[in-house]
C-alpha cells in the first residue's frame, strides 16, 4: 500500500532504519578489547617515539651545523684530526 511505502520512507529518511544501511561484508572481526586496547597504545607509544627520535635528529644535524658555521669543534673531532696528521 503506499501509505506503507510512505511511512517507509519517513522511517528511512529519519536514519530510524539501520538494516537498511550498507553492511560490512566478510567475516567478523574477533574482537579481544584487552589485545585491542594494548595494540593501540602500543601504536601510540610507537608513533611518539618516532616524533622524538625524529626530532632528536634534527635538533642533531642543526647543532652539527652550527659548530661548522662557528668553528667550534668537539674533542674527539680534534682528536681524529691530530692523529690524521702524524
Amino acid at each position: 500500500y503506499s501509505s506503507h511505502l510512505t511511512n517507509w520512507r519517513h522511517l528511512r529518511d529519519k536514519g530510524t532504519l539501520q538494516s537498511l544501511g550498507p553492511k560490512r561484508r566478510g567475516r567478523k572481526a574477533k574482537c579481544n578489547d584487552a589485545t585491542t586496547q594494548e595494540l593501540d597504545r602500543l601504536r601510540r607509544d610507537n608513533q611518539g617515539l618516532a616524533e622524538r627520535l625524529r626530532q632528536a635528529e634534527t635538533i642533531i644535524e642543526v647543532q652539527k651545523k652550527v659548530s661548522e658555521i662557528l668553528g667550534l669543534t668537539t674533542p674527539t673531532s680534534q682528536s681524529e684530526s691530530s692523529e690524521q696528521k702524524h
